[in-house]
């Protein structure tokens, strides 16, 4: 039998996250001790590892208890576990791709910069000219 405190330090998952996970339906609700201390199994401490390695690859939270529910049939067919990853790997492209569009704005606005003052700065005239939507104005 694992505390909470146990859980923790061996996933890596801070404690208010594991409750949060049982107030989600994540992780069943442990028995507690005579002292009214959640007691978790191996199951559980299993359990939390995979909730863990699913949000550090950025499933969110109704991918991975559909994950969750497939892993308890493991006779049957992947497909629909394949589409879930599937469908993360294509987000996490789209954020790359994001990202990238970013890194190329910021890279021209920092390579433009070489002023001496800030009135003169590049950087501080690039975020002015972007800082409103059209309809703000």
């Amino acid at each position: 039998m694992y505390s909470i405190g146990d859980l923790s330090r061996r996933t890596g998952v801070k404690v208010p996250t594991i409750r949060y996970y049982e107030q989600m339906g994540l992780i069943d609700a442990p028995d507690r001790s005579e002292g009214n201390q959640r007691r978790y199994e191996r199951s559980d401490l299993d359990r939390l590892a995979f909730i863990r390695h699913a949000r550090d690859l950025g499933f969110p939270i109704e991918a991975i208890r559909e994950l969750l529910a497939l892993g308890r049939h493991p006779d049957e067919p992947c497909e629909r576990a394949d589409e879930i990853a599937a469908a993360q790997l294509g987000e996490v492209r789209e954020k790359i791709a994001r990202l990238r569009k970013l890194e190329h704005e910021l890279e021209r606005i920092v390579t433009h910069c070489g002023a001496h003052s800030v009135g003169d700065c590049y950087v501080i005239r690039a975020l002015s000219d972007h800082g409103l939507c059209d309809h703000e104005h």
